[in-house]
């Protein structure tokens, strides 16, 4: 037992680590530098209550009290019957006759300074809400925000898959993991951490009388057998003769093959495997030699991959499918999309997540393979949009997600050739959709020209239209003097009043 990972140890490892979308520090203190005195009681308690509302109603997380942003420790200079009512809040700031699934709630002392711990797992099977009913969950910025609670509800069948990868798994030992690769991840996560305390650190494994004791993200991680626990940790890749799968006397599969592992190996061994899948095309470089490019977006490949790996339904028994036919990609990730979380949500690009499991986000995420939480589809728009093709199509029913990449240019034929007029000049993704807008008009007006770029961000505006302007490609027909009087007098907005035309090239 001598590997037990002391909890003392674990909060000054986390403290280490800094706040995440599983952490949040809060300071015991207030006042001006040099002033400070210790907070209202009753305010903490609240700040306790709605943060762990939020994270049992999210991914689940944990709260340090008496740690400031900047990872220096203030502690609770507070009297002991204030530290036991800070202790008590997670059942009295609650609503009555709800359990949070708290794993943690104690007084550590850290540098001769005492420090409140509380851990709360995601909860699987109800929406907690505070004592005056109000719903908190976690947002994309780490921020605890109200919520609706329609918009938390579970289905049977989601419970259990929400629930798949933190259970424990009886019979498995440390030694069926890969404990190179384990080894590795701790030295890089925190220099000096054994395996052991590396795979508690993260919540993927527990002491216990019997010893360590393995979670089902553990295995689903590390394992050295993946078929032992496992069989359907794969990626599956069928390419397809046209643009719809046909069967019987019209079956047109030209290849079925797949690639498995442990998360980590599936990681990079599925990208490798799909690489032959994306189709070169041949265009001229900057500096005027040809090139191969992938017909995808490759960072965009990688992500829907990664994404497809890392949310999918474990306790689902099939694979991830990955389907080429001859106009586009679709990832098949086995799962209907969360209840918590709509297609319409995904394509607002705001960032918005919800993980499935919980314990596999949380360690790709501290070791640096995946990014920010809701990242990962807007970085797969953005990166279809800047590359000029058609918008990612996002599909859920009760057994698949699926994100659809298509290789079609977002114009026309007609479109292309006109922006060919303009060959010579090194157009951005943006301007071209801005030659487009104006191609069959007399004037664009900087409305026109927003809906355009689909964006109202100022600078980015400003950036664009300059750039044309200066190549003479947009030409002002109208000052923006006599735009304003023109709107007064005939009561308009400003910004709808054409300003600019697309001067072709002679």
């Amino acid at each position: 037992m001598s590997d037990v990972l002391i909890l003392t140890e674990r909060i000054r490892n986390s403290i280490l680590i800094g706040e995440s979308d599983f952490r949040e520090f809060k300071s015991a203190l207030e006042g001006k530098p040099g002033n400070k005195k210790p907070r209202r009681v009753a305010k903490m308690c609240q700040d306790v209550s709605e943060a762990l509302v939020a994270f049992a109603n999210t991914d689940g997380g944990e709260i340090l009290i008496g740690v400031e942003d900047d990872l220096s420790i203030t502690g609770v200079p507070h009297s002991d019957e204030d530290i036991n009512a800070l202790l008590q809040a997670p059942f009295t700031h609650v609503y009555e006759g709800q359990e949070l699934p708290m794993v943690y709630r104690l007084k550590v002392e850290i540098e001769g300074k005492i420090v409140l711990f509380f851990q709360v797992d995601k909860g699987l099977s109800e929406i907690f809400q505070l004592r005056d009913g109000r719903v908190m969950r976690r947002n994309e910025k780490r921020q605890t925000v109200p919520a609706d609670v329609r918009q938390l509800e579970f289905g049977r069948n989601e419970i259990a898959s929400r629930e798949y990868d933190r259970k424990f798994v009886d019979g498995a030992k440390l030694s069926d993991l890969k404990l190179p690769l384990v080894q590795e991840l701790a030295d890089s996560y925190l220099s000096g951490l054994t395996m052991e305390r590396y795979l508690q650190q993260l919540g993927l494994a527990q002491y216990t009388t019997t010893g360590l004791r393995l979670t089902r993200a553990a295995l689903l991680l590390f394992a050295a057998d993946i078929q032992r626990w496992h069989p359907r940790s794969q990626v599956r890749y069928i390419k397809v003769n046209g643009t719809e799968l046909l069967s019987g006397d019209q079956y047109n599969v030209l290849s079925d093959e797949f690639v498995q592992g442990n998360i980590y190996e599936l990681i990079f061994k599925a990208w490798e495997a799909m690489r032959p899948y994306l189709a070169y095309k041949t265009e001229f470089g900057t500096d005027g030699q040809f090139v191969q490019k992938f017909i995808y977006p490759e960072a965009a490949c990688r992500e829907a991959i990664l994404n497809a790996i890392v949310h999918r339904d474990y306790n689902s028994s099939n694979g991830i499918e990955i389907v080429v036919f001859d106009d586009r990609l679709e990832i098949k990730s086995p799962g209907a999309l969360l209840s918590t979380i709509t297609i319409e949500d995904l394509e607002a690009l705001d960032n918005r997540h919800e993980s499935r499991n919980v314990k596999i986000a949380l360690a790709l995420k501290e070791n640096k393979l995946m990014r920010e939480m809701g990242e990962g589809m807007k970085r797969i728009f953005n990166l279809m949009q800047q590359n000029e093709l058609q918008r990612p199509r996002l599909y859920s029913n009760t057994v698949w997600f699926t994100v659809s990449l298509y290789n079609k240019s977002v114009f026309t034929k007609e479109e292309l050739k006109f922006i060919n007029l303009f060959s010579n000049a090194e157009l951005t993704p943006l301007q071209k959709r801005i030659l487009v807008a104006g191609m069959n008009v007399e004037a664009l007006s900087p409305a026109d020209i927003h809906q355009a770029m689909n964006t109202f961000d100022r600078d980015t505006y400003d950036r664009e239209v300059t750039q044309l302007r200066k190549q003479g490609i947009l030409e002002q027909i109208r000052s923006n003097a006599d735009a304003a009087r023109i709107a007064k007098q005939e009561g308009i907005p400003k910004p709808e009043i054409p300003r600019f035309r697309i001067k072709k090239p002679d």
